[in-house]
């Protein structure tokens, strides 16, 4: 794997290190799935500042307490901190912070906080009596609390029945890179194989740090996820058992959803799992940012019976579409021929559905270089009779409707009559303007004959300038 800098967060960065030069004190829970990056940036941050940091983790509080209290007892030089008797978070921070005596603010980081709290829930109204009664008027702390359940740290740290409800002063949900950024880690690759290793890696920084420029992507995918030795091959195993248990369950929904996006009563025909057990799974699978739900998009009100669950990950989802479902195989004869022979085959028809993913997420730019000034939402449509891969409703009056196409087209004027006759199926009830657009690959063919009001989007245009 290639050394990186430390690459983007450009405006996180630049939020904490002002919250950081302000006269008050600070608290900014941070949070976001694993693999996000969130560790990366607080440390990043934390460099040119003085911190103390404890990583929490699955072992019983006192351990984790003893631990605070030996890396302070070396930061603060402080020997005598590291065999303080053990009792309870409180005396165990309040230990910590008395003796810090400079004008610098502290930076108090508690990672992994979701384990923390799990085996010490008092911590959380410690916190909240610490802030309260000395940190907040000090101006001497810098409070981060970083979990990677967002469902955890929504609904805990951030929610109205937590005892830390209303204190913070600032927060960052932080998601993965989109598919610009992300470019930014392969700058010398061509713009099909920065769109290929996101449509496999996604935005998390571990997993692009993996893909090397210098190797074809099928090369990448048989050198990084093929093989016992490969960095990523078990990496979705990993995931899902730090976080879960009863594993066989999510892997039945994740591999239901692997193809695609599915209502709630497909996924319990094919996992197995009854409807009404069902939804504790997916509940959970959301709170880690792993599925998401997913409406088609029109001006009215999403009706709940619409709702699409899809992975929202796309490592989890090219695992369990080639990887999990052939391990036998894949073990049998080697990374190489199952690359070829076990992926290669439908490989570019799952990234015609990736690339649909990435034109919606593209829109949000184009709006930006077409300086459209209203609010807009994207996303898809569907129903029974049509699927349109790209949506954007406007809010001044306006609806864009996209066709994305990965592979060779021979005709551009027969896409465009395909994506006519599909618009004809949206319910425009409040007759708004009607763009067009089409996403290709790539374009050589002819532009003639084509609507005016069509607009034609090709890859290299899509990452701009990276």
């Amino acid at each position: 794997m290639n050394e990186f800098p430390f690459i983007g967060r450009e405006q996180e960065l630049s939020a904490l290190e002002a919250a950081y030069k302000s006269s008050g004190s600070a608290f900014w829970p941070i949070y976001g799935r694993r693999r996000v990056g969130k560790s990366e940036l607080i440390l990043h941050f934390s460099r040119a500042h003085p911190t103390l940091y404890l990583v929490g983790k699955k072992a019983p509080a006192e351990q984790m307490m003893r631990e605070f209290l030996e890396g302070a007892a070396i930061f603060l030089d402080e020997p005598l901190l590291a065999s303080m008797p053990v009792e309870n978070w409180k005396k165990t921070i309040e230990a910590v912070t008395s003796r810090w005596n400079k004008k610098q603010k502290l930076i108090l980081v508690f990672d992994e906080f979701q384990w923390i709290a799990e085996k010490g829930p008092e911590i959380l109204s410690v916190l909240q009596e610490l802030w309260d009664r000395s940190w907040q008027k000090s101006g001497r702390i810098f409070l981060i609390l970083c979990g990677s359940y967002i469902g955890f740290m929504e609904r805990d740290v951030l929610g109205k029945q937590s005892p830390l409800y209303g204190r913070r002063t600032g927060q960052i949900l932080l998601k993965p890179f989109g598919y610009r950024e992300a470019a930014r880690f392969h700058p010398h690759a061509s713009v099909s194989q920065k769109a290929a290793t996101y449509f496999i890696c996604g935005g998390i920084p571990l997993y692009l740090r993996f893909f090397e420029s210098g190797r074809s992507v099928l090369q990448n995918i048989a050198h990084v996820l093929l093989s016992e030795q490969a960095p990523l091959y078990r990496e979705p195993d990993f995931l899902l058992r730090e976080e879960l248990r009863e594993v066989e369950k999510y892997y039945a929904i994740l591999m239901s959803l692997a193809s695609g996006p599915i209502p709630s009563r497909e996924i319990s025909r094919r996992s197995g799992i009854g409807d009404r057990s069902l939804h504790y799974y997916l509940d959970h699978l959301s709170g880690l940012g792993y599925i998401g739900k997913h409406f088609p998009l029109t001006p009215q009100r999403p009706k709940t019976r619409d709702v699409r669950y899809r992975i929202l990950d796309p490592l989890l989802r090219f695992w369990f579409h080639f990887v999990y479902p052939h391990t036998s195989l894949i073990a049998q004869i080697g990374p190489q021929r199952a690359a070829a022979q076990v992926i290669q085959p439908s490989l570019e028809s799952y990234f015609g559905l990736c690339y649909e993913i990435l034109c919606r997420e593209a829109l949000a730019f184009i709006y930006e270089e077409e300086k459209v000034s209203a609010g807009y939402e994207v996303g898809s449509y569907w129903d029974s009779k049509v699927q349109i891969d790209v949506v954007g409703v406007r809010q001044d009056g306006w609806i864009d409707f996209g066709e994305c196409k990965w592979g060779t087209i021979k005709s551009l004027p027969s896409v465009a009559e395909e994506l006519d006759r599909k618009i004809t199926h949206y319910p425009n009830t409040r007759g708004a303007t009607v763009g067009r657009r089409l996403f290709l690959r790539s374009s050589k063919l002819r532009r003639k004959d084509l609507p005016e009001n069509l607009r034609i989007h090709t890859l290299e245009g899509l990452y701009g300038r990276n």
